[in-house]
């Protein structure tokens, strides 16, 4: 089927956000974009979200004259649903951390090593499956209820489509492949998996193959009559928005800190550091997240009562390594290592350091080095990086793109500020169009790139006090 004069959709439904761009789908020319604000918090009604996402297409004038639409969204969120399709209790994101307890029980039980055999990860609090558990643990009588699971963008795929039972439900592999219930090398749900964390079996959406169409859009404004692409989740959306290829690391820095690369095979790895996710394409996207990224550059500009232009001026300032300033991120906790309950903290602190452009240089020197390290965990399992593609708010910032290189040790590439998630989306809004066994080529151009010999003694410092952080009470 020709793509030339069509229009696809593609929707971005992020932590904080929902954007909405449409497209041409033979070339991928930007035709017009929206977005409308999500609230903030990890427990989020997702009335908010379906709300967000008609707001969205209302400010990019309407979704009626695209010809096919599909979700990127947040991955893990854990929508649980009664009977009759409505949603039980707000749904609990993937930086909500509550479960934490219960994943350690869930990883004692079965082990490390069988959880990853299983379903190629190991649970932590950001997993759908550890917050099954804990629902059955807390809210029992919510747990009782569950006649169907679904993952944020499943449920907004079900709702453009009419939410017409939860039959009707579907997913895709890479999305599916983040619940810890899901087994992506067989390609089929580990049902006993859901039992031990839920209490019970229930409905989940049905997998779709990565250009299968999901139905037809059935609501006015949008998209009404436009083919539903499967969706996937966010992360898998953006490889696919970037066109990231096989050697190609792609570096997230948005809500959270992302490093995933196409693979042909899933890693198992029983530490729980790389997650053996599942891609858009029928690949792997092997994974690596940090729930500090951007915010850490937030958080450091509230300091010192500065604009993010500023921050990235007095970063640059600064040397290479701030004089022994180190800063360790984990503001939110952190789940690459495994410290839900872990603070920030400050090291190396002197007279002649402290200073606001040391303070910037440190700020991007760690958020820069939690991503190494998931670099460095991917390495260990087998990808081989000749470039990594830096997206993301977080790329917005010309320090952290400098410096970048010599501390994750490889040249970066930065494209042009884009809606990436979005853009994936779209382009898999296109590939279900037509005919083709791939998505179709989208030029990326305008991209910078960066390079810069490592500076080892700042991932030294970083590694010799990154335990050394307090507990939360």
């Amino acid at each position: 089927m020709t793509l030339r004069g069509r229009l696809v959709c593609g929707i971005d439904s992020s932590t904080q956000s929902c954007k909405v761009v449409v497209r041409e789908a033979a070339t991928g020319a930007l035709v017009r974009e929206g977005r409308a604000s999500h609230p903030d918090g990890s427990e989020v009604d997702p009335a908010h979200w379906w709300t967000a996402l008609q707001q969205a297409a209302a400010a990019a004038g309407g979704l009626d004259d695209v010809a096919a639409i599909a979700v990127g969204g947040q991955q893990h969120g854990m929508v649980a649903l009664d009977e009759k399709g409505e949603v039980i209790r707000p749904a609990l994101l993937w930086n909500d951390t509550r479960s934490a307890p219960q994943a350690e029980r869930l990883t004692r039980e079965l082990g490390a090593e069988a959880w990853a055999a299983a379903v190629g990860l190991v649970p932590v609090a950001s997993f759908t499956v550890t917050k099954l558990a804990w629902l059955r643990e807390h809210e029992p009588q919510h747990a009782a209820k569950v006649a169907a699971v679904a993952l944020p963008h499943d449920w907004l795929t079900w709702r453009l489509a009419g939410a017409r039972g939860l039959e009707t439900l579907v997913t895709d592999r890479g999305d599916a492949s983040g619940t810890g219930y899901f087994d992506a090398v067989g390609n089929e749900y580990r049902r006993d998996l859901l039992a031990l964390a839920l209490g019970h079996d229930c409905a989940l959406p049905r997998v779709l193959g990565p250009r299968e169409a999901a139905g037809l859009a059935s609501i006015a404004g949008l998209g009404r009559g436009a083919v539903l692409g499967p969706g996937t989740g966010d992360n898998m959306a953006a490889a696919l928005g970037v066109g990231a290829q096989v050697g190609d690391v792609i570096v997230s820095i948005g809500t959270s800190g992302v490093v995933s690369a196409v693979a042909a095979t899933r890693p198992n790895d029983p530490t729980g550091t790389i997650a053996g996710f599942a891609d858009a394409t029928g690949h792997f996207l092997p994974l690596a997240c940090t729930l500090n990224a951007a915010r850490v550059l937030d958080a450091a500009a509230q300091l010192l009562s500065i604009d993010h232009a500023r921050l990235s001026e007095l970063a640059l300032q600064a040397p290479a390594g701030a004089d022994g300033l180190v800063l360790v991120p984990y503001l939110d906790g952190e789940r690459t290592p495994n410290r839900p309950d872990a603070t920030g903290a400050v090291h190396g602190l002197t007279r002649h350091n402290s200073t606001p452009a040391h303070m910037a240089r440190a700020a991007v020197e760690g958020l820069l080095c939690g991503l190494a390290d998931g670099l460095d965990a991917m390495r260990q399992h087998g990808v081989a990086p000749r470039r990594v593609l830096l997206v993301g708010g977080g790329a917005k910032s010309e320090a952290l793109c400098r410096i970048a290189p010599s501390v994750l040790g490889v040249d970066v590439v930065v494209p042009p500020a884009g809606e990436y998630v979005a853009d994936g989306a779209a382009r898999q809004a296109a590939w279900v169009l037509s005919d083709a066994d791939q998505p179709p080529t989208w030029p990326l151009s305008g991209a910078r790139s960066f390079t810069g010999a490592p500076v080892a003694a700042v991932r030294e410092r970083y590694a010799a006090v990154r335990e050394l952080t307090a507990r939360r009470s």
